[in-house]
């Protein structure tokens, strides 16, 4: 099928570039996707985000790759320290993912993040207590891809902080959306 460039990529010939775009948003949202918290550090800067673009990448070595906005204070962190927690929600957990779409509030002394109890995982990025489970990864790759740059991280350690049969949060479980 011939395409044309439009404003937010290539657009089939005839089509609509308004109308395509929405088109392929609704396409994009369908895609399944978790939802979690990705932790960042550098130095003794920390924060906490939420990230639904996460996929694992290879079985040996393990790799995790995240894909975060330049504008994020997580993508200064991660440039910065070379290092990310993933930081797996509950399903039951869901409104937490709102209280991480800004920077946070960080209490050293408290250990918590916006509130929330946590500790340093074996990078030194944050991790929730409440997570069900999390991987720490170091980054060995970082792709530059427009607005937003995909993180490569091996994972160094994982575990289950919950009972391993705990539904986790997936991006159709809230009303949230991103991407497209």
């Amino acid at each position: 099928m011939p395409v044309k460039e439009g404003i937010a990529g290539p657009i089939p010939e005839g089509a609509d570039p308004e109308e395509y775009d929405k088109l392929r948003r609704r396409v994009l949202w369908k895609m399944p996707s978790g939802l979690y918290i990705v932790g960042s550090r550098a130095g003794e800067r920390r924060n906490g985000m939420t990230l639904n673009w996460a996929t694992q990448l290879a079985f040996d070595r393990k790799l995790l790759g995240i894909s975060v906005e330049h504008a994020a204070f997580t993508h200064e962190l991660i440039a910065e320290g070379q290092v990310f927690s993933l930081c797996l929600v509950d399903r039951e957990d869901r409104a937490i993912v709102r209280k991480f779409t800004k920077p946070v509030e960080v209490d050293l002394e408290a250990r918590t993040l916006n509130g929330f109890p946590f500790h340093d995982g074996v990078t030194g990025a944050p991790i929730l207590d409440q997570a069900v489970a999390y991987l720490d990864c170091e980054v060995r790759q970082a792709l530059d891809l427009g607005d937003h740059t995909f993180f490569v991280g091996e994972i160094v350690d994982a575990d289950f902080q919950h009972d391993e049969e705990t539904p986790v949060l997936r991006m159709e479980d809230t009303r949230m959306n991103y991407g497209g």
